[in-house]
Formats: C-alpha cells, sequence, structure tokens
C-alpha cells in the first residue's frame, strides 16, 4: 500500500515538472502532456526491464496514467495564474519526484530480494532516467550532467541511507520516510546554497616550441 501510495506521488510530482518543463518551451497541450509522460514513467520502465517484470507498472495498473495526465493537465492553469512561480516550481516537483522515485525504485527491487547495491542502482535509475528523457526531449543539458550538480548524487545517498537503516532493522515505512526527507533536503540544499561537487578539468596545453 505505502509503495503504491509513494508511487502515485512520485508520476504525479515528475508529471508537473514534465509539464512545467514543457511550457517553458512553448509546447502545446500534446506536447505538454507526451514530456510529462516520458518524465513520469521513464525510469519506472527502464527498471522494470532491467528487473524482468512483466508487464511494466504502468500497463499493469493504466491508472498511473491518468494520473499524469491530470497532474499534467492541472498544471497548465497553475502556471498561467502564477507566472512568476513555475521555474521554482520545477526544481521543487523534481526535487520531491527523485525522493518519491528513488526509495520507490529501490523498493521495488527489495521485494525482488535484490542485494543492496542492486537496490541504490534500482532507486537511481527510476529517479532520473526520466528526467534525462524530459531534458533531451526539450533540448536542454540533462540535470545530471550538468556541471556539479548535486542531482543523482542526493538519491544515491538518501537510498543508501535507506539501505543501511534497513540493514540494522528499521522497518519499511520509517526507513522509507527517512530516505525521502534525506534525498529531498540534500537536493533542495543544493538548490538553495548552490552547493555542487568538485568538477575534474583538463586544460589542453600546447607543447613547448
Amino acid at each position: 500500500m505505502i509503495l503504491h501510495l509513494i508511487d502515485y506521488a512520485g508520476v504525479a510530482v515528475f508529471a508537473v515538472s514534465g509539464a512545467l518543463a514543457a511550457g517553458r518551451k512553448n509546447f502545446d497541450l500534446l506536447g505538454v502532456v507526451l514530456i510529462a509522460l516520458f518524465t513520469s514513467i521513464g525510469g519506472g520502465t527502464v527498471r522494470d526491464l532491467l528487473l524482468d517484470r512483466h508487464p511494466v507498472f504502468w500497463i499493469a495498473e493504466p491508472d498511473y496514467l491518468l494520473v499524469i495526465v491530470a497532474a499534467a493537465l492541472l498544471t497548465v492553469p497553475y502556471a498561467r495564474h502564477f507566472r512568476q512561480l513555475p521555474w521554482r516550481t520545477l526544481q521543487v516537483a523534481d526535487g520531491l519526484g527523485l525522493a518519491f522515485f528513488g526509495i520507490s525504485g529501490a523498493q521495488v527491487a527489495e521485494a525482488a530480494h535484490q542485494p543492496g547495491l542492486i537496490l541504490v542502482a534500482m532507486g537511481t535509475i527510476t529517479s532520473v532516467f526520466g528526467g534525462v528523457l524530459r531534458d533531451v526531449l526539450c533540448n536542454d543539458i540533462p540535470m545530471i550532467l550538468r556541471q556539479g550538480e548535486i542531482y543523482a548524487t542526493a538519491v544515491i545517498a538518501g537510498v543508501s541511507l535507506y539501505v543501511a537503516v534497513r540493514a540494522l532493522g528499521l522497518p519499511h515505512a520509517p526507513a522509507a520516510v527517512l530516505g525521502m526527507v534525506f534525498i529531498a533536503g540534500l537536493r533542495f540544499a543544493a538548490i538553495a546554497w548552490h552547493l555542487t561537487l568538485p568538477v575534474f578539468s583538463l586544460q589542453d596545453h600546447e607543447p613547448p616550441p
């Protein structure tokens, strides 16, 4: 039950982030819905394929698609009414999506009796791959590749925390809340205080004459 609620929350907030990204590129309503769909189901689809889950989650439960379309279409009048807020809302929705999908992806792998390292990998794939599709389709540099951005790093850290406290015996629900709060908190802190990772840079130098 909790896993389903997290999944529905994840697809809804990622649909919002996809719709806002499409609006910033002046897409029509069909484009808004399509970007919202790719953003919301991309990571979970890849996760399910890698874990050999058939059918993938949104085919098994088409209600996910209804939630995505509804969230995307409701975002349009919201963004038009609050014109100064969409970019900040996009960042908030994206951060919440990372938190929800990071933990739900890990829990899906956990239910399949995968080891901790795979839980971290599946949580990360679930949370970031949809955003990669969104950014590529909107002709933006994917967030995961932007210089020094604490994005996937927040998911890796939060899911690792989830795995650690589960190994110590903490029940699913509080472990999930702890992991989600950590992911969202780290992502929002990075946005607010411009926290970045160290950048590896090699400069080309001409050989001396």
